[in-house]
């Protein structure tokens, strides 16, 4: 009974452990691991095991910059079962990451957090972060964007405003500079969204033009400088990314 009763208060009771086939995945891309589950001084039922995937983005709340954490996904390991005193159990899985799921660049973070559903008992949890590589088709964007001369200054999760929120009620940003090329000088800065599917990219674009004379100044003021481009590509458009870009940039700047 007194044993019993230690365990229904996480006193000796089970650990879990979370092991990855490797550290660093692409969005979308099939992630392979094991959960080894180790028992604590008595038998306990456990009645699911799951990992959570979680990431972090700023909202903004009162003029107040706050950082919250979002589920991007929740996935089943396996169903209830027992694990005995000093037991080890290893346990497979595997699953494919979201689209969506961020790109570990600037202060974007995204975790596996594994977690054992014990009745009545503290919930034993394990975090493993996830570096998470861009999809091939956002890698080419980036290096096209390189291409023109632009540098990647600063990348950030951010609250979307509701015509930008698809599944998750945030975006990742990435802010360009223009360091040299032929929109150094045109442009103050470029910004992209992405939303990847297996089919394609559609790319939202703010492009922030440069103030020219009076008119240019008092635009900048107004924030009437920036205009928004609705930019698609796929598989086939790869090798002439770099000059579709180009092109978009340069209709609306």
């Amino acid at each position: 009974m007194f044993k019993k009763l230690l365990s229904s208060i996480g006193i000796g009771s089970a650990t879990v452990d979370t092991k990855l086939a490797k550290a660093k995945y692409a969005q979308g891309e099939t992630v392979e691991g094991v959960v080894e589950v180790r028992g604590g001084s008595v038998e306990q039922r456990i009645d699911e095991i799951y990992l959570a995937l979680v990431t972090t983005y700023i909202r903004e709340i009162d003029d107040k910059k706050v950082e919250e954490k979002a589920v991007l996904a929740r996935y089943r390991v396996c169903d209830s079962i027992t694990i005995q005193p000093n037991e080890t159990k290893t346990i497979p899985f595997q699953f494919a990451l979201p689209y969506d799921v961020p790109v570990t660049l600037g202060s974007s973070k995204s975790w596996l957090q594994t977690g054992l559903d014990i009745k009545m008992a503290l919930d034993p949890q394990d975090r493993d972060y996830l570096t998470i590589e861009p999809h091939p088709l956002v890698a080419a964007f980036l290096e096209a964007a390189h291409q023109l001369g632009f540098r990647l200054r600063h990348v950030q999760c951010e609250q979307a405003p509701r015509y930008w929120q698809r599944r998750l009620p945030f975006v990742q940003e990435f802010e360009f500079r223009p360091t040299g090329g032929a929109f150094r000088g045109r442009l103050d800065e470029l910004e992209a969204i992405f939303f990847v599917s297996e089919h394609g990219v559609e790319t939202i674009l703010e492009i922030d033009r440069k103030a020219r004379g009076f008119a240019g100044l008092l635009a900048e003021a107004l924030d009437m400088d920036e205009t928004l481009v609705r930019f698609t590509y796929g598989p086939n458009d790869i090798e002439s990314l770099p000059q579709l870009l180009a092109n978009a940039i340069r209709q609306y700047s």
